[in-house]
């Protein structure tokens, strides 16, 4: 630190100092009547701006020893340097080193979660490469085999590998978008009805192939939603009822239209889950024992839906019993 830095620094102290050295002592010059130059005010004017100098060297020193070891830290890169700042010896600089290693612990926390998220996108990536191969080889297989007898039969299976890629493109793009949700959202009135009837239609050759029962009622109401990602929401909500659905099993489909009270529910009863499971199906990558044994499962398909439901100002609640069937809420208003 240069002294003209530091008496740039100081300089309200210089003026403070030389005028508490200067004044009393003219004031005690003055009421004596002998000369200015044999009084005890010049005595004490000296002996002031003597302390005084004492005390302005000695605090250069200090201050000039602290701004030479930042000096020295300030080449690092990153922000482990914190932990080597020198002692603070005033209340301000106290505070500026708590400032500086809280923000040090800061930014620790936050490098560790954007760590943990790459980690989770990387494993998502895989799995979703993973899966979507699956439907893409069974496509080529059947055409394969069907190039010299094409059925209308054939054509169905094909659409529905086509639908579980463009499911699984989907959870990509709604993936990719949900911190930045509100750039694609359009809230309006929504019929829920004809919401699910479009489930249906893409779910309809699962629930074909199971034989499965539908029983669809109340469902005739607008609430208002984002047509867009209430279809998604449905959807995987669906899907999961028809896939953990036993053949020859019952779905059940309807609405609550009370005042301030609009809820979806879908019913299944199919294989249900454990206790330990529900506690732990919206997080993220979670598929629990259900997704193992029944397929590779990326674990996002419900982790997104309670995403963008709490995003909408909605909710979702599941209740379950092993081996009976799962029920889930989507609580549209309440």
């Amino acid at each position: 630190m240069k002294v003209i830095d530091y008496i740039k620094e100081k300089k309200e102290l210089f003026i403070l100092g030389i005028l508490f050295a200067i004044f009393p002592g003219m004031i005690m010059g003055l009421s004596e009547e002998s000369a200015f130059l044999s009084t005890n005010g010049l005595y004490c004017i000296v002996v002031m701006i003597f302390i005084f100098v004492i005390y302005i060297i000695v605090d250069y020193l200090r201050l000039n020893r602290y701004c030479k070891r930042l000096s020295q830290l300030s080449g690092n890169d990153g922000l482990d340097f914190i932990v080597s700042l020198p002692n603070p010896t005033s209340y301000e600089q106290k505070l500026y080193t708590k400032l500086m290693i809280q923000l040090k612990r800061n930014a620790e926390k936050m490098m560790e979660a954007f760590e943990d998220n790459k980690l989770e996108d990387i494993e998502f990536i895989e799995t979703w490469v993973h899966e979507i191969k699956t439907p893409i080889a069974a496509t080529k297989l059947i055409i394969e085999n069907s190039l010299d007898n094409p059925t209308e039969k054939v054509l169905y299976i094909i659409s529905d590998e086509i639908i579980k890629i463009e499911d699984m493109v989907q959870k990509t793009i709604c993936y990719s978008q949900l911190n930045d949700f509100s750039r694609d959202c359009q809230i309006s009135n929504v019929n829920l009805q004809k919401v699910v009837n479009k489930c249906l239609q893409n779910e309809y050759s699962n629930i074909n192939n199971k034989y499965l029962e539908l029983d669809i009622r109340t469902l005739d109401f607008e609430v208002n939603s984002d047509e867009k990602w209430l279809y998604f929401i449905i959807k995987q909500i669906l899907d999961n009822a028809v896939k953990y659905s036993k053949e020859k099993g019952i779905i059940q489909i309807y609405g609550i239209n009370d005042l301030h009270n609009q809820k979806l529910l879908i019913e299944d009863s199919g294989i249900g889950i454990r206790e330990e499971d529900i506690r732990r199906i919206f997080q993220k990558g979670y598929t629990g024992l259900n997704g193992r044994k029944k397929t590779v499962s990326t674990g996002v398909g419900l982790y997104l839906s309670y995403k963008l439901a709490r995003k909408l100002g909605h909710d979702i609640h599941v209740s379950s019993v092993l081996k009976q069937g799962t029920k889930v809420e989507l609580i549209l208003q309440e």
